[in-house]
């Protein structure tokens, strides 16, 4: 048994007793390409990895009982009338609240949550939580929706209750993906290509130690200012917008709106040219579209911070010319992700750990990562 599974049965037992009759994992996920694009109909390609959040559940009357282990706090509401608390909670009680809108009966019982996502890095430790809480619940009373569904309900859970207009990739990643592949996403028509890692390569993710939260308000003026471009372009979103349509309607906008609009479309293609290059085995011209990523993350959208634009330089550098790296996630710190052959990785890891220090002083957390399966029950 895994150390996160061991972690989740004891505490089980001890909040509540005995086990909980059904466990369910979800992954975290890490974009290799297609930053904020997701919530302007685009495209996006991520991968699940293994670190993951589980959730144990055991159905009863009364109350729903929530132990959060990795916290040490605890929560008790009822599962017909979940209220907003703020923090971890409101992403239970939201899910709950979207089964509850759903027309299912959501029973009271226990619930423990055990995660091996760190927090505010980039990597949807929320989204995970999200689609572990739905599944789990779904599976005890015995209904079902597809993964498209269920990611999307965890959606509205984030977006309605917790408040954070996020798009739709994280949680599809999480639960939609396929062990060895990478996800296509088309964020408008959920047309989900799954597309095979080349055999050689092999996914760094490093910490930069800048932890970011999303509900600050930064996302959501992103989210605004793209609608504000889409508005003044006569679009639908920015999905339906071309850099030609975009230099033609310049003088209508300000540099920032321009800017921000001129990230979106243009990682609209650069994420259909990664795909295109992936499944070709090309990670030259996928590291290139992936350093370009980083520069527009930066120059027109504003999301890049000191710390990941040192750590995807130096990252950039030791990969050469065989894959990239770029910041990774809603942006403003989080982690870096770096795509390489398997052969580069220990020049990859020495180079991050003898040029690279987190604001603390720490070396980064660096973990190496194939694509893993979407959510599902655990034996």
């Amino acid at each position: 048994m895994s150390g996160i599974g061991e972690r989740l049965l004891g505490g089980f037992a001890e909040a509540f007793g005995g086990q909980p009759a059904l466990v369910v994992r979800a992954p975290g996920r890490v974009n290799l390409i297609g930053e904020h694009t997701d919530y302007n109909d685009g495209f996006a390609m991520p991968i699940a990895i293994g670190q993951e959040t589980r959730v144990g559940f055991r159905a009863g009357s009364g109350p729903l009982r929530v132990t959060a282990l990795d916290f040490g706090e605890t929560d008790s509401f009822d599962p017909a009338n979940p209220e907003r608390v703020g923090g971890w909670r409101d992403y239970v009680r939201g899910v709950v609240d979207q089964l509850r809108q759903a027309g299912i009966a959501v029973p009271g019982g226990e619930l423990a949550i055990a995660g091996s996502i760190a927090k505010g890095t980039g990597l949807s430790s929320s989204a995970s939580l999200e689609v572990a809480v739905a599944r789990v619940i779904l599976e005890s009373v015995g209904q079902s929706l597809d993964a498209v569904q269920l990611a999307l309900l965890a959606q509205r859970a984030e977006c309605d209750f917790v408040g954070v207009r996020c798009g739709n990739l994280d949680q599809i990643a999480s639960a939609a993906t396929t062990l060895g592949h990478a996800l296509l996403i088309d964020c408008r028509s959920l047309a989900l290509r799954q597309i095979a890692m080349p055999a050689d390569a092999v996914v760094m993710i490093v910490q930069s130690g800048v932890v970011r939260g999303l509900v600050d308000g930064e996302y959501n003026r992103r989210r605004a200012e793209c609608e504000a471009a889409a508005g003044i372009l006569g679009v639908a979103s920015l999905r339906d917008a071309d850099e030609a349509m975009l230099d033609a309607a310049r003088g209508r906008m300000d540099e920032n709106t321009y800017a921000r609009a001129r990230h979106v479309v243009t990682e609209n293609r650069r994420t259909l040219d990664a795909a295109e290059a992936l499944e070709a085995g090309d990670l030259v011209r996928m590291g290139a579209l992936m350093r370009e990523s980083h520069v527009s993350q930066g120059k027109d959208f504003g999301i890049t911070v000191p710390f990941t634009d040192a750590l995807a330089g130096l990252m950039n550098e030791a990969i050469g010319k065989d894959g990239g790296a770029r910041q990774t996630g809603g942006g403003f710190g989080g982690a870096v992700v770096g795509l390489m052959r398997k052969d580069r990785v220990a020049a990859v890891r020495n180079a991050v750990l003898e040029s690279y220090r987190t604001p603390s002083g720490e070396v980064p957390l660096i973990c190496i990562e194939t694509p893993a399966a979407g959510a599902g029950p655990v034996a």
